[in-house]
């Protein structure tokens, strides 16, 4: 089976993507780190990407399907794979789509998590960082045992910007207005199955294995 994984920030989408990794027994391959990996290994295709980020650049789409066609040859993703973070946008998934057809392969389903916006406000304006170790919390579904403070190292506990909700409700304005064509895109080729993110992480990936007819035990 082969899928793409798509869905806001603060979706669950990196939650989901490990448990159908372990469930599906096919690999997570997320363009993110493998872009990481290419550079720090500096691999060929790794050092052609570093000299467009060095800049402040976007690594070209080509690039990144480079780097995604090496990992598919890899022997645990003969059966299938769960992409994750690409494509972003209906133009990378033209670029996706001739790739993989250059492979005699297809995309199964295209499974989007569509929680409610103000749960992923919720759940990502709640977060915490420790600024001496790192850690992270939530003040409302895994707070620290004193307000502020670390559990691990008695650090500072404070909110990024990234994560303040004026930017959370930026950050998802723009994902729907880049996204929705994509979903559009998908939909009218058959592909695409969204899925209702509210609720437990273990309920979203029932509501997704059902949906790819595959048994939850």
């Amino acid at each position: 089976m082969r899928l793409v994984l798509l869905g806001p920030p603060g979706a669950g989408k990196g939650t989901q993507a490990r448990m159908l990794e372990g469930k599906l027994q096919m690999p997570q391959v997320a363009s993110g780190d493998l872009l990481r990996i290419a550079v720090r290994d500096q691999t060929a295709l790794g050092m052609q990407a570093k000299a467009f980020m060095v800049q402040g650049e976007l690594v070209p789409d080509d690039l990144v399907l480079g780097m995604i066609a090496e990992r598919l040859d890899r022997p645990d993703a003969k059966r299938g794979f769960i992409l994750d973070g690409f494509p972003r946008n209906v133009a990378q998934a033209e670029a996706l789509r001739s790739m993989l057809n250059r492979r005699n392969e297809g995309l199964d389903k295209v499974v989007a998590i569509t929680p409610a916006a103000e749960e992923i406000i919720k759940r990502i304006s709640g977060r915490r960082t420790c600024r001496s170790c790192g850690s992270m919390y939530h003040m409302v579904f895994e707070p620290p045992r004193s307000d502020n403070k670390c559990d691990k190292c008695g650090g500072e506990l404070y909110q990024r910007e990234d994560d303040a909700e004026d930017t959370v409700r930026a950050r998802l304005q723009v994902y729907m207005t880049v996204t929705t064509p994509l979903l559009d895109y998908y939909r009218g080729r058959g592909l695409l199955v969204l899925i209702d993110g509210l609720g437990r992480p273990e309920d979203i990936e029932y509501r997704i294995l059902s949906a790819l007819g595959v048994e939850s035990n």
